[in-house]
């Protein structure tokens, strides 16, 4: 069972890049849209952690159910 990286990474760099747009819109004084890109950009990660764990769990199914 290979461990995919580029996930970490991505999810990593979805919340570099969300912690960056929620500052500029902070400072902007937009503090209502900033909160918004914050809970989309978890929800995106969310979804992403899902799938994830979704795979995970086939995989585990697959070992103990030898299919």
């Amino acid at each position: 069972m290979n461990m995919d990286v580029s996930a970490i990474f991505q999810i990593a760099g979805i919340g570099i890049i969300i912690a960056m747009i929620h500052s500029v819109l902070k400072q902007m004084g937009k503090e209502d849209m900033a909160h918004w890109v914050t809970v989309i950009g978890f929800v995106v990660v969310l979804f992403m952690v899902v799938r994830l764990l979704n795979d995970l769990f086939q995989e585990i199914k697959t070992i103990f159910l030898f299919q």
